[in-house]
């Protein structure tokens, strides 16, 4: 008597060869940004080794250091002036971030992505190898830091437009928002193995808590290369559909969408790819910015990303010096804050899924975010409990938005109905939201480093998050109007 198939190969079948695939995709994605965040955090763990309390570690074994309080800090960060050494480094990486943002688009929309990525993820590897080499080399030059933070920097921007370009290629509208949400949870997963990885080595040998991260990074790149499939056609998969088609617009004026069509498809000289074999060409900056919703929520991010880089490059630093901890524990205990974000990108993302509200869902979170953090500065610091549980909670409403912008947003806009199914856009305004984002990533921490009273810092970061919710209020009217009026709401986003 036959037996019947096992119920895992059940289980095997029921996936079609698509789901095989689009689960590969995801999954290596996943993996390759997460560690791009990964070797991005060990700067902001090493912070307190670099410059600590010297005059607080007992029995260091020389009596002739007993008048010099920086006696165990590492040059040049041992002078007064560390806080602003510690932004200079900050903002070499993010401003170059920044500007290199605007330009990785561009590439990424023009290169095969496969190979784009492969080159990013070597050359971040090597960089960020190269800053813990200091370390064994006994360098003490600010301006060897500088000099690979800011290499460092225009590497990385290889990442993020290459890798939603390639998710936004095999997953349609859908349940974007629910599986986008999840999968940018690698950004908080990133910084949590970031951190425990720099911090398992800090104490001792603060070299190895960059050239760690940097080997993960550039081994996630042979892998990117052996495997990354940029587009299901290549294996034979069917294309995913980005808009319903009856779909209802009641947010954007028919003749506004017509003028739209024409911009984009007549001045780039492109066709409707639905209606014509022929490949579409990638559209420019100028055509990009076009597209309904681009520059406000470029804009909204760029203060929302101020405020979660802050956290990402002060926090265990802010930690360490209210708490009283050591670097290894302020730098475990600010995981949180990304357990936090990873809770809040997930939420945000099935939330603005159900009610169709991208914008409002981003303003109401942020709006919520401001009394939050300032009640963490005043009562984050009162015990243990207190500490976890404002970092989640704060964590969840700060990085929920960022998440859902740079993700479910940036894809979204990037295959919106006016380029006619024309999805070469998707890298360049992605690279758009998120270069625009970066530069409050890098105002931030150099904000952060100019104030240094903390209660400043905080005051900074609330208003903020107040800017971006003046930013985001035009489009949510528009949605709230869309809701309350007589046509149907409809899942997913609205066309701004």
């Amino acid at each position: 008597m036959r037996s019947t198939v096992p119920p895992g190969i059940r289980c095997i079948q029921a996936f079609t060869r698509d789901s095989w695939y689009r689960g590969l995709t995801l999954v290596l994605t996943f993996l390759f940004y997460t560690s791009y965040h990964l070797s991005r955090k060990p700067i902001s763990i090493v912070k307190s080794e670099l410059h600590k309390n010297c005059s607080a570690i007992a029995s260091h074994g020389n009596k002739s250091h007993l008048d010099n309080d920086t006696w165990c800090d590492w040059a040049p960060f041992d002078k007064p002036s560390y806080k602003m050494l510690f932004g200079a480094l900050d903002n070499s990486f993010l401003i170059a971030y920044a500007i290199g943002m605007f330009f990785s688009g561009m590439f990424g929309e023009r290169l095969p992505l496969r190979y784009y990525l492969t080159v990013g993820m070597l050359l971040s590897g090597l960089f960020t190898a190269l800053f813990g080499l200091g370390f064994y080399w006994q360098i003490h030059s600010i301006w060897y830091y500088v000099f690979i933070q800011i290499a460092n920097g225009l590497a990385q921007t290889t990442g993020w437009p290459a890798v939603v370009a390639c998710v936004g290629n095999w997953f349609g509208k859908g349940k974007r928002g629910l599986i986008m949400g999840i999968w940018n949870s690698h950004t908080s997963v990133g910084n949590i193995l970031g951190s425990l990885i720099a911090g398992s080595f800090v104490s001792y040998a603060w070299g190895l808590s960059f050239i760690v991260p940097g080997g993960i990074i550039a081994a996630m790149g042979i892998i990117c290369f052996f495997f990354l499939i940029e587009y299901p056609e290549d294996v034979g998969c069917s294309s995913p559909q980005h808009h319903d088609q009856t779909e209802q617009e009641p947010l954007l004026r028919q003749d506004s969408e017509d003028e739209i069509f024409t911009s984009l498809n007549n001045d780039e000289g492109s066709v409707n790819p639905m209606f014509n074999n022929i490949q579409p060409s990638a559209i420019s900056f100028v055509r990009a910015l076009k597209i309904p919703g681009v520059v406000e929520f470029s804009l909204a991010l760029l203060f929302a990303k101020l405020v979660s880089y802050t956290f990402l490059f002060w926090l265990p630093l802010y930690i360490s010096s209210v708490a009283h901890l050591n670097p290894k524990a302020a730098g475990d205990l600010s995981t949180l804050f990304d357990v936090g974000g990873i809770i809040g990108g997930i939420l945000a993302g099935i939330i603005s899924d159900y009610t169709g509200g991208r914008a409002t869902t981003c303003w109401v979170m942020l709006i919520v975010a401001a009394p939050m953090l300032f009640l963490y500065n005043y009562i984050g610091k009162n015990g243990l409990a207190t500490i976890i549980g404002m970092l989640i909670f704060c964590g969840a409403l700060v990085n929920g938005p960022y998440a859902l912008i740079t993700t479910a947003v940036a894809a979204d806009l990037g295959t919106h109905k006016c380029l006619k199914g024309n999805a070469k856009a998707l890298s360049t305004v992605t690279a758009i939201i998120d270069g625009t984002g970066s530069i409050g990533a890098a105002l931030g921490p150099l904000l952060a480093g100019v104030l240094s009273d903390w209660n400043n810092v905080f005051y900074m970061l609330i208003s903020s998050d107040l800017l971006a919710c003046l930013l985001l209020s035009r489009l949510v009217y528009k949605e709230i109007r869309g809701w309350c009026g007589s046509q149907p709401r409809t899942r997913g986003f609205k066309e701004i």
